[in-house]
């Protein structure tokens, strides 16, 4: 498992001619590193004097964002597995027609499955910069830019992803579910943006 390596280990593991891990598997480690500094800011926040009246939201945004890290971790190894059943499937027989539409069907079946992989993961990129945004002016003052940090491995997981899904998705011949997922991926792009900048702009404005 990818995620079971030190960090020298998956650096070279992602640094070498393997196409897997790749970007995806970035992406979902970025969005979890997000989450993990969403955790440790509650952290710094629950139990300190003058945030008394946020300790309820601090600990069941605690609870999330340790959810989500969780999740992100696994689709690391999980976006990684799916690419290489991508691999698989055009390494399948060819010989006879039967062969042809079976192999043609399990590529197809491949490349949504390597589209949903990052879809899911930019789902939960932007549930962590939801949840960084809403501790802004409620979590300690002190970890304020481990806040902005936060917000931005989330979002970079958010678009590094959508990329992902949009390499895929030229692949795939199923209009309809290329138009829902264009459609999803520009929305959650949007709102990603606009929460990522906000959370910019108040850091900036409110640091040190």
């Amino acid at each position: 498992m990818l995620v079971k390596l030190s960090v020298e280990e998956f650096s070279r593991v992602l640094g070498s001619n393997s196409p897997a891990p790749g970007g995806g598997s970035v992406a979902a480690l970025s969005g979890a590193l997000g989450a993990d500094l969403v955790s440790m800011v509650c952290s710094l926040t629950i139990g300190e004097k003058g945030y008394e009246s946020f300790h309820i939201e601090l600990a069941e945004a605690l609870k999330k964002a340790q959810t989500l890290s969780k999740s992100l971790l696994k689709r690391v190894d999980l976006d990684a597995e799916v690419f290489n059943g991508v691999m698989a499937a055009f390494k399948m027989a060819k010989e006879t027609e039967e062969d042809k539409k079976s192999r043609k069907e399990a590529i197809q079946k491949g490349f949504k499955e390597a589209v949903q992989s990052p879809l899911g993961i930019a789902r939960e990129c932007l549930d962590v910069l939801r949840l960084a945004g809403k501790l802004l002016g409620k979590s300690n003052s002190n970890a304020l830019s481990d806040l902005g940090v936060a917000s931005q491995q989330a979002y970079a997981g958010l678009e590094g992803a959508t990329m992902n899904v949009k390499i895929n998705i030229s692949s795939i011949k199923d209009e309809d579910f290329i138009s829902e997922t264009s459609s999803e991926i520009s929305i959650l792009l949007e709102e990603g943006s606009r929460v990522k900048n906000d959370i910019y702009k108040y850091v900036s404005e409110n640091i040190g």
